[in-house]
């Protein structure tokens, strides 16, 4: 008699699951956040695969399918604050743009992929700073990211040339974008993981770009990508997944 009742009340519990749109939407979305993650898993394996081989079309057509995925991933999730779902989806479009001209490896090119990305993390910005306001924090994260960008600045500058001024632009807005998103960690109005993967995928493209510089102006090997495509992609990724997790 107990065993039947310990199933009777499995199967009310089974019934009361699949009645619950609530929950079922809920294991959707995470079997479906599952397979976009493995799916870019496999993309970065294969892109990096191409980038050791030097293969520059089937590089081109791996990168620009991964990052478009960041962006359908954004799209994909819930957006209870829809004013920060817009401004990130323009960045993240917007570096879907840079991440195809920086496959290219051309002189103009380059030099476009680096306004697209500077207008990016514009957007990030944005983004950020619809979510929360300047304070004390936000100022004492400006401490701490102003030198180390201007030490990484320093560093390149003797490498390069013509494009000072462009990339102290972009070290500015990369810097003001990554403060941003100190600012919204450190915001405790929104949701503990929504604020967390929001600065641990600012602070992972912000870790990245120092290997694309390293590898444009710097010493140009394999090592660069090795390292710096996979924290970036794993930074857009994190931005793209926080759409649906900060309230």
């Amino acid at each position: 008699m107990f065993r039947l009742g310990a199933r009777y009340f499995r199967s009310k519990r089974l019934l009361l699951t699949l009645d619950n749109p609530t929950t079922m939407s809920g294991w959707v979305e995470i079997m479906h956040n599952i397979l976009l993650i493995g799916l870019a898993a496999i993309l970065l394996a294969v892109l990096l695969h191409y980038q050791n081989k030097e293969d520059r079309s089937r590089v081109l057509a791996t990168k620009t399918a991964l990052s478009l995925l960041f962006v359908l991933v954004a799209i994909a999730q819930p957006h209870p604050i829809a004013g920060y779902y817009h401004r990130l989806l323009l960045g993240l479009l917007l570096c879907l743009g840079g991440d195809v001209c920086l496959a290219v490896p051309r002189e103009k090119t380059f030099l476009i992929s680096l306004v697209l990305f500077l207008f990016g993390h514009v957007f990030y910005v944005f983004a950020f700073f619809y979510l929360t306001q300047t304070n004390w924090w936000t100022w004492m994260g400006s401490l701490v990211f102003l030198p180390v960008s201007g030490l990484v600045y320093f560093w390149l500058k003797p490498h390069l040339g013509s494009m000072k001024i462009p990339v102290l632009l972009y070290v500015m807005a990369i810097t003001t974008m990554v403060v941003g998103a100190w600012a919204v960690l450190g915001d405790s109005r929104l949701t503990g993981s929504g604020r967390i993967m929001v600065f641990a995928g600012a602070l992972s493209f912000y870790c990245s770009d120092v290997f694309v510089a390293r590898d444009r102006f710097f010493k140009r090997e394999f090592l660069n990508r090795l390292v710096g495509l996979p924290i970036y992609y794993v930074g857009q990724f994190l931005l793209a997944f926080s759409v649906g997790l900060l309230r």
